[in-house]
């Protein structure tokens, strides 16, 4: 099992399991939540199959990740968005008057009260959201991955997409931090899949294409989106980035072409600091869709691979990319379900 890569090795497995394993799978807490919470059997299956999933993973090499089939009825959208925001817990959002757009999108849509990041830094919760794998735990990380992943998924599966990066210096860069962009908040810049074809790079664009693609109609099926340091929540206040949010989000919500098929997943990368719950800390995640049930606050425990089940799922696709191919589905979230 490869969990951990830091400069593109692999560290040893036992210790990487020890120190960074989500702590919902450890005898003792999940003792814990067995007691205090029920868990509903597709959950405990689908934790059991992650363990199973983890152990055959890793490199280019292994073997495939088990695949849990995606449930019936299961909604598809014509256009998926995913924006990243950062560093703060669920306690810093939900509730917050400084964040009254987003706290309004969740009342009004679907809420995910027990979701949790898979750990800290930045970068190992970035990597779940694309790979399904942690990969590596060092911001720094200059590696490349061949991991399966997002990317690969969609393209097999005839599928586009575009990562929109707020303050990149160019269409397809995957060169190093030039603040207020950060690297390690793209990490398709890592994949091997965009880094050997320049195709795919020329995917990554500057987020002043969102609008224009949006005013278009020409959004691809898969957009992740990345605020930059200062409205992000990074440096930025929660209140600086709740005013990107209305500024740029409430457009995309408002067009005829989401209001006809779209999805949004609104997340953090990971909680504060101090908050090392489950791996990555209790965050906040907003589902947002005309399909969506209306004022939804799910219980169910989820962590960043079931975002990105829940991306290619609701883009029709069946195979999924490491943990994410027995993650707990998010269907709950939807009308019918």
């Amino acid at each position: 099992m490869i969990w951990a890569r830091t400069k593109g090795k692999a560290s040893d497995s036992a210790t990487a399991f020890s120190k960074h394993f989500p702590q919902h799978l450890h005898r003792k807490t999940a003792v814990k939540q067995w007691s205090a919470v029920p868990l509903l059997k597709t959950h405990i299956l689908s934790t059991i199959l992650f363990l199973i999933v983890l152990e055959g993973c890793g490199g280019s090499g292994g073997s495939s990740p088990i695949q849990t089939p995606v449930p019936a009825g299961q909604p598809t959208f014509s256009h998926v968005v995913l924006v990243v925001e950062e560093n703060h817990s669920y306690a810093d959002v939900i509730g917050n008057s400084a964040m009254p757009y987003l706290n309004g999108l969740a009342s009004q849509y679907g809420l995910a009260t027990q979701y949790f990041a898979n750990a800290h830094p930045s970068l190992p919760n970035y990597l779940m959201l694309t790979t399904g794998l942690t990969e590596s735990f060092d911001d720094n990380f200059s590696g490349t991955i061949s991991d399966d992943n997002v990317v690969r998924e969609l393209v097999n599966a005839g599928k586009t997409w575009k990562a929109y990066q707020e303050s990149i210096p160019s269409a397809g860069y995957l060169g190093l931090d030039a603040p207020p962009y950060l690297r390690h908040h793209n990490p398709f810049s890592y994949l091997s899949d965009v880094q050997s074809d320049p195709s795919q790079a020329a995917n990554i664009v500057p987020f002043t294409q969102f609008a224009s693609d949006l005013a278009n109609n020409a959004l691809p099926q898969f957009s992740f989106v990345t605020p930059n340091l200062n409205d992000d929540a990074h440096d930025g206040s929660l209140a600086s980035a709740d005013a990107w949010l209305q500024a740029n989000i409430a457009p995309l919500i408002a067009s005829p072409a989401f209001q006809g098929g779209g999805l949004l997943i609104i997340t953090f990368d990971e909680g504060d600091a101090s908050d090392i719950e489950h791996g990555g800390g209790h965050i906040a995640t907003v589902i947002v869709s005309s399909k969506s049930k209306p004022g939804f606050q799910s219980q169910t425990l989820y962590q960043h691979q079931s975002s990105l089940r829940l991306a290619l799922a609701a883009s029709g696709l069946t195979k999924f990319p490491g943990g994410a191919g027995a993650a707990p589905d998010m269907t709950e979230f939807f009308n019918g379900h």
